[in-house]
């Protein structure tokens, strides 16, 4: 039988039950109870205090990169599970880009296999839109639907042909699939190896130019709207970009899209001296780029944030710029960071938050929205706005340390994470 927990007088972050204040709420037997005011908590139950600290839905991460199979050196999905729960993370979409990538039903069906007997939290999965990725042919769509794939995407690279994208578009309709795409002209973007500007010129680096993702997103856009498919735009990184979604929403285009926590946070400017942690792809633009995705975050043209978590080995990361790979970790970083940079300046709120990090990212692979109401399972964060996270060895989970935030501190520390009867994480 599980423990009976006392959150005495914490702020609830809830959709379904807004609370005016601060409240004690119990978890009993993997459920919550709200207690009416001056009624007794049972006798015997754990008592949390929760003054000043903020309980959440569990967050559910719609871009992570797991690299099992292939590249077990750089993470596995335990590893990559316990560096979501590190973070307050309560489920996560696995990316496509393994080695042999996840294309067939059968190999959607062995990842899955994998998750449920290694990860602490439930792992959905996503399958490709094409052969090996190779953008030639389509994959095996309706066997990886049958299978338990939610969404299809050949993520890491664009779909180059418009009419191979459209057929997708097309079968993953019927088949009640989401699309997502990474969204790149390959012939502008070449061999880039961050934002085309001041900050490229000055460090001799080639650069990627807004346009090679600004239509992208466009054409896109364009042919979901052609045969009335939805489509998910992956990894939003320019003011156009989000003014091109924006545009299309108001059309009646079904479009959803993301941004990433390091897109929003940083700047092609914090490249500094060649740190290759902050080389990622689409690459971190200007600081006018990052006004108008937080712009899109507040009014919903941006619905979603997602980590893209992209874990690699110091080996590979240790590399001169140009040479590394692109990508940074972000599953265990991703809360505290948002918090340090927006809660806690006011640019967003806790609610705007679980609707872009818990509730948006479920309800667009169709799965159960959790929320903190009377006789809900538990599935929830408990957060420490007064706390400190302090990224270093001792606290990252994941295989990988290509994270920016390495040797920092960041205000607010996620304090415990609860699923059903279990409590997952106790820093407590």
């Amino acid at each position: 039988m599980s423990a009976t927990i006392l959150f005495q007088q914490v702020t609830v972050v809830s959709a379904a039950s807004p609370q005016a204040g601060p409240v004690d709420v119990l978890l009993e037997n993997g459920r919550w109870r709200f207690l009416k005011k001056k009624e007794a908590a049972p006798g015997g139950c754990r008592i949390v205090a929760g003054q000043g600290k903020v309980l959440l839905p569990g967050l559910f991460d719609l871009h992570a990169h797991l690299r099992e199979p292939g590249r077990e050196d750089a993470e596995t999905i335990a590893s990559g599970t316990a560096a979501a729960v590190n973070g307050g993370f309560t489920g996560l979409l696995m990316m496509p880009d393994t080695n042999p990538a996840l294309d067939n039903g059968g190999m959607v069906q062995s990842v899955a296999d994998i998750a449920r007997k290694s990860a602490p939290i439930p792992v959905s999965v996503a399958g490709c839109i094409s052969r090996r990725r190779a953008g030639e042919e389509l994959a095996e769509i309706g066997e990886m639907a049958l299978r338990g794939a939610v969404m299809i995407t050949d993520d890491g690279d664009t779909v180059a042909n418009p009419l191979l994208l459209r057929r997708a578009l097309q079968y993953s309709r019927d088949l009640g699939l989401l699309v997502a795409v990474h969204c790149d002209v390959k012939e502008l973007s070449g061999s880039g190896a961050m934002h085309d500007g001041r900050v490229s010129y000055r460090l001799g680096l080639v650069g990627i130019h807004p346009c090679a993702e600004e239509i992208g997103i466009a054409r896109d856009i364009r042919l979901a709207q052609s045969c009335r498919s939805r489509i998910h735009i992956k990894q939003v990184t320019t003011a156009s970009g989000v003014e091109t979604i924006r545009r299309y929403k108001r059309e009646g285009v079904q479009v959803s899209a993301e941004v990433t926590p390091h897109h929003l946070i940083f700047t092609d400017e914090d490249v500094g001296d060649y740190d290759t942690n902050f080389k990622v792809k689409p690459p971190l633009r200007t600081a006018a780029d990052t006004a108008a995705l937080l712009e899109g975050v507040l009014d919903g043209t941006l619905e979603v944030i997602a980590t893209d978590h992209s874990p690699h080995t110091e080996f590979e990361k240790t590399q001169d710029f140009a040479s590394a790979p692109f990508g940074m970790t972000g599953l265990e970083t991703a809360l505290p960071a948002l918090h340090h940079s927006f809660i806690r300046t006011g640019k967003l709120t806790w609610d705007l938050l679980a609707e872009r990090m818990a509730r948006a990212p479920r309800r667009l692979l169709g799965l159960d929205v959790p929320d903190i109401a009377d006789g809900a399972a538990a599935d929830a964060v408990l957060f420490d706005p007064a706390a400190v996270t302090r990224v270093d060895k001792d606290f990252i989970k994941s295989r990988s340390r290509n994270t920016p935030f390495l040797g920092r501190e960041l205000t607010g520390r996620v304090e415990m994470v609860l699923l059903g009867e279990r409590v997952l994480l106790d820093r407590r």
